[in-house]
């Protein structure tokens, strides 16, 4: 694994563990986008690695199903899944600091702007 990719996938873990703190979302709608935008994963791939990361205490029988399949990167869970525990130990901090209206808004934004990338964007 090269530097730049161990690099991304910290920022991935961080950005994820940041906004789970802080909006109570990660997996689905920041590691999945970006393993496919940023790394290059497929799709399947990306949500297995995300469940897999995810693993205690979610998602251990479907991530089973998709590591038989072949479509878990494990290292790749490894890592985001160290910089997710430190991302959302900051995240929670900045939440719990904010007005509840600026969180809603956050969440709100980025759902909208994820799902639109996920609906028109590509690679």
């Amino acid at each position: 694994m090269d530097l730049l990719t161990f690099v991304l996938l910290v920022l991935i873990g961080l950005v994820a563990g940041l906004f789970s703190g802080l909006v109570g979302l990660g997996g689905g709608i920041i590691i999945i986008p970006a393993l496919v935008f940023l790394l290059g994963v497929n799709q399947v791939t990306a949500q297995g690695t995300s469940l897999a990361l995810m693993l205690p205490p979610i998602g251990l029988l479907a991530a089973i199903n998709y590591y038989r399949s072949g479509a878990i990167n494990i290292t790749y869970a490894i890592i985001i899944a160290s910089a997710f525990f430190i991302g959302g130990y900051f995240g929670s901090k900045v939440a719990v600091s904010l007005p509840e209206t600026i969180v809603r808004r956050v969440f709100a934004a980025f759902m909208i702007l994820m799902g639109i990338k996920m609906l028109f964007g590509g690679k």
